[in-house]
């Protein structure tokens, strides 16, 4: 197939490859962008007419089709693409709104529990004209994926970050600890070592990075976490432990103060879960959000001189 011109390519027709490429089929892209199946494959032809390659695999019907090779690199540079002008139509938003408008900001439990109430009531008397909209989520890889499609302005995340075009401030240090049951013998005689975690029963997150991180270090140690329940919910988890199903090894902040039916354990030897907020390093920042960078990392000293003056 001979290419023409690249100038013929339109973002509409990178659009409809990444519509197709996510649904699976013509049909149900063509639903998606609201279009006709006939008009879909019509902007497909003219796309592999400009790169001169067969994009897609076709198929009769209804049918699952997929992308050829050549399909799939172009793909990532058209996810790219769309992604960026998402981006400058977040930015050209938030640049006209000014003092005004909406702040969209990605959170997780640990942190809408302990850093989020204070934050937000601060923030809220500073900036009473910008309305702050929260998207929770167990997986900050998921919400660093929003804030670069520009769905998202700001993020919670821990550091080190996927690799990606984003900037990060980091906030606090939050150690991690081990949550036993009260009545457990774990811990009485001293320091929990690695090797006696290993020995444990564990119940753990299910797909955060922060359990992969737990466990990737408890293994470059020789040690195999032995994890025999798993869930998303700091409260489940808690719960778990509070009933002997297991002991947890969690951040701090992850765990319910003043619970009589757990003891927390600290680890001294694990290395603790760095907190940030991270946010697209090409886009806009607003006046609005780099005042909730400020404030959150100040409402983060505030709550580490806490932690800190409390373990010692």
């Amino acid at each position: 197939m001979e290419p023409k011109h690249w100038d013929s390519l339109e973002l509409r027709h990178l659009v409809a490859l990444q519509a197709i490429a996510e649904a699976g089929s013509f049909w149900a892209a063509a639903d998606r962008l609201d279009c006709s199946t006939s008009a879909l494959s019509q902007q497909i032809a003219t796309l592999e007419a400009a790169v001169g390659q067969r994009l897609i695999e076709r198929s009769r019907g209804r049918r699952h089709v997929t992308l050829t090779e050549p399909g799939q690199l172009l793909l990532r540079h058209a996810e790219a693409i769309v992604a960026r002008l998402r981006a400058a139509r977040a930015d050209l938003t938030a640049f006209g709104e000014g003092g005004a408008g909406s702040l969209r900001i990605g959170t997780y439990q640990s942190v809408g529990t302990k850093i989020l109430p204070g934050l937000l009531r601060g923030f809220a008397a500073e900036w009473p004209n910008v309305e702050l909209r929260l998207t929770e989520g167990a997986n900050d890889d998921d919400l660093l994926r929003q804030v670069e499609r520009g769905e998202l302005d700001l993020t919670f995340s821990v550091l080190p970050l996927p690799s990606g075009p984003f900037e990060a401030v980091e906030l606090m240090r939050d150690p991690y600890v081990l949550a036993v049951p009260a009545d457990s013998t774990v811990g009485r005689s001293g320091k929990v070592t690695l090797k006696q975690i290993g020995a444990l029963e564990l119940v753990g997150f299910k797909r955060c990075r922060t359990i992969a991180h737990v466990e990737e270090y408890l293994r470059s140690h020789g040690v195999e976490a032995n994890i025999v329940f798993r869930s998303d919910d700091n409260g489940i988890i808690q719960g778990m432990v509070a009933a002997g199903v297991g002991c947890a090894l969690v951040p701090a902040l992850a765990l319910t103060e003043n619970d009589p039916a757990i003891r927390v354990l600290p680890l001294p030897d694990m290395p603790p879960r760095v907190l940030a907020l991270a946010w697209h390093r090409d886009r806009y920042q607003s006046p609005a959000a780099a005042a909730f960078i400020r404030r959150a990392a100040h409402i983060c000293a505030v709550l580490a001189t806490g932690a800190r003056s409390t373990a010692a």
